[in-house]
């Protein structure tokens, strides 16, 4: 009879704390530090070493790439000014052929015409 008591008072004391615990059991435990405690990490050091140096690898995997990235849009931007800048000058270059050419031409068949390096001069007559 006595034992029956017992545990009649051990299921009423363990009703009351179910009662005035609204959080669940595993909350409770973490914030108490039972969950995690000093052989937890013993026993999974080397799994947090592991998880430890693959999130620092991966930041800095993430640092380079973007380094990296930023690194290939300035080189973008300085071909596309190379560029630019080439086509101006085979723009000029040919001009300067052709020019050449002409004068050589000219001067082959002796028609007595010469580059003008100005542009001609346009006349105003006023008729007043």
């Amino acid at each position: 009879m006595n034992l029956s008591l017992k545990r009649k008072n051990r299921q009423q004391d363990n009703n009351k704390t179910k009662q005035k615990r609204a959080t669940p059991s595993w909350v409770s435990d973490v914030r108490y530090g039972q969950s995690l405690s000093v052989e937890f990490f013993k026993r999974n050091a080397w799994l947090l070493m592991v998880f430890v140096v693959a999130m620092l690898s991966l930041m800095g995997l993430r640092y380079k790439t973007k380094t990296r990235m930023e690194e290939i849009k300035k080189l973008t931007n300085e071909l596309q000014i190379a560029e630019s800048s080439k086509l101006q000058e085979k723009a000029a270059y040919m001009s300067l052929i052709r020019e050449t050419e002409m004068k050589r031409l000219v001067e082959e068949k002796g028609l007595g015409l010469e580059f003008q390096e100005q542009p001609p001069f346009e006349l105003i007559i006023d008729d007043k």
